[in-house]
């Protein structure tokens, strides 16, 4: 059973369609993770969610209960912001217990709860701090136990990790994951990034100017993209996206085979991921080197065809000079062809 389902939600400010049709469950102990470009309507989701914005159509289901109908706090739903939104004058300890204080909890089982969570969090030591004293790893921990502690029918964070610094990010992105398995609760994670999205996500789903582009595994979204959008949101670098146009069963300007699916003389985007454009002497095609870039462990080069650009993963010691010419070939079982009109995936 879905721990949240959601139905044709639809949401407008003035004569702005933020969210439209938007439908989605998340099963008891999932992390789903809203991604998208910013204004694309994901925090306007949570904020329905949570009760804090009214939909204009559609229905929310949290563990088994319809909801649009109930004030936020009888949603037994946690928020997690990006700012955190600590209480300044209040200690670690003080602000995990609030929550509990609101809800009138009788005293030891405040002080037994909080020393759990806590512990659950690595907090302990700093009880007795104040958000002031604190890192801001240690600040978004304050943030999550202050939620944990309610122990809520579901999990809502709103970029909860776009103040961080880039190391700190990736340590809280394994720490906020393996908390959700211990806790086993459904969870929905918004963000913008998709590195954050394809390291933590059960499944992904992708929004855009208000619609869900597509919903599925990162592995999904990936390798079996629905759209153009879609395959140039996911990946790093960026999918290499080349015209081209059916003739005669081959697709131009690399000559593969066409799938039967795509009639003769269609025009296509050839869609290339870069660790398909395999650089080797006994390539069927040649380009130039126009740049390189260094990551250590591989390059990112970019090759210049036939006035095209080209970028490909290469994993060797060093890598081929700007300027020099390089033969290279694709598999075809790794191209995806969208209709150039409407950017579908054929």
């Amino acid at each position: 059973m879905a721990g949240l389902s959601v139905r044709n939600l639809g949401k407008k400010f003035g004569d702005l369609q933020v969210l439209d049709d938007i439908s989605f469950d998340v099963d008891e102990g999932e992390l789903l993770v809203l991604l998208g470009p910013s204004g694309c309507g994901k925090s306007t989701v949570l904020r329905l969610i949570a009760g804090l914005e009214e939909a204009d159509q559609g229905e929310i289901h949290i563990d088994g209960r319809q909801v649009e109908q109930l004030r936020p706090r009888e949603r037994n739903v946690a928020l997690v912001f990006q700012n955190y939104s600590l209480y300044p004058h209040m200690t670690v300890a003080e602000n995990l217990a609030f929550p509990l204080r609101v809800a009138r909890t009788n005293k030891t089982e405040m002080t037994n709860r909080v020393a759990q969570v806590a512990q659950m969090l690595d907090l302990t030591d700093r009880l007795k701090f104040r958000p002031a004293q604190l890192s801001g790893g240690q600040r978004q921990r304050v943030a999550l136990g202050r939620a944990i502690i309610r122990e809520p029918a579901l999990f809502l964070l709103d970029e909860p990790l776009s103040n961080l610094d880039a190391e700190l990010r990736v340590r809280m992105r394994q720490e906020i994951v393996a908390l959700q398995r211990r806790l086993g609760r459904p969870m929905i994670h918004v963000t913008h990034d998709q590195t954050e999205a394809l390291t933590m996500a059960d499944r992904i789903a992708l929004l855009h100017k208000g619609r869900v582009m597509q919903l599925g595994t990162p592995e999904e979204l990936y390798r079996a993209p629905a759209s153009r959008f879609v395959a140039e949101f996911i990946g790093t670098p960026r999918i290499n996206m080349i015209p081209g146009i059916v003739d005669n069963g081959r697709v131009e300007p690399f000559g593969t085979p066409s799938p039967a699916s795509i009639e003769d003389r269609h025009k296509v985007d050839i869609g290339i991921r870069a660790e398909a454009v395999d650089l080797s002497a006994q390539g069927p095609f040649e380009a130039t080197v126009a740049g390189t870039e260094y990551l250590g462990d591989h390059y990112v080069i970019a090759l210049d065809f036939r006035g095209q650009r080209l970028v490909s993963t290469h994993g060797q010691s060093q890598a081929p000079e700007s300027g020099a010419a390089v033969r290279f070939s694709i598999n075809p079982d790794n191209i995806l062809y969208f209709d150039s009109e409407t950017g579908v995936r054929l």
